[in-house]
């Protein structure tokens, strides 16, 4: 079984925002694999499906963005998955808007939403799908800046680019994250 976790926070007011591109593309893969993201457990709102033969849960914290492992780490221990059964999504300001970057490992780069994941499970080894959401302009403060929505070009990349974080998702499951990492990096919508 794998959970794969989408970032972001809860309420209408942080819809469409670059910190929950995570929750957009975990839409996507929901629609894709023809369930809701609508149950309510594990400090959360989840769904089930199948992809690749295996057992999926897609999970959106429902804990705001810091304490998104709270979340995770409930799932996990209820169902017994192990981190690298655990894909999460999430934005990163490092990469272009609408370029994807998969990594199998690492640390947080900064973003406390995977901090706090990284804390809860006791490990760096989960794998992850890195969504850009562009460099913040100079002299705007960074939690404004990932609180603010994309301009209508950008969106147009970001739907893209949940497309394909779906696809990936897809791919880790069925033949591995070496091969999502070969046809995704880099990847721009």
């Amino acid at each position: 079984m794998y959970i794969i976790a989408g970032l972001g926070n809860p309420s209408k007011e942080y819809e469409r925002t670059r910190h929950n591109v995570g929750f957009d593309a975990l839409d996507v893969l929901a629609d894709k694999v023809g369930t809701t993201i609508e149950e309510k457990k594990f400090k959360g709102l989840y769904g089930r499906g199948i992809i690749g033969g295996e057992k999926v849960l897609l999970l959106k914290p429902q804990t705001f963005m810091n304490l998104s492992g709270e979340s995770i780490r409930a799932a996990a221990d209820f169902y017994k998955v192990e981190p690298d059964h655990i894909i999460v999504i999430y934005d990163d300001i490092s990469l272009d808007v609408g370029q994807l970057r998969i990594r199998k490992k690492g640390s947080a780069g900064g973003h406390n939403g995977i901090k706090n994941i990284i804390a809860h499970l006791g490990t760096q080894e989960f794998p992850r799908i890195k969504v850009g959401v562009g460099d913040k302009p100079k002299k705007m403060d960074l939690a404004d800046y990932v609180l603010s929505r994309f301009s209508k070009e950008d969106r147009a990349l970001m739907e893209d680019a949940f497309k394909e974080a779906a696809r990936a998702v897809e791919v880790m499951i069925t033949d591995g994250a070496d091969a999502a990492m070969n046809r995704f990096n880099g990847h721009k919508a």
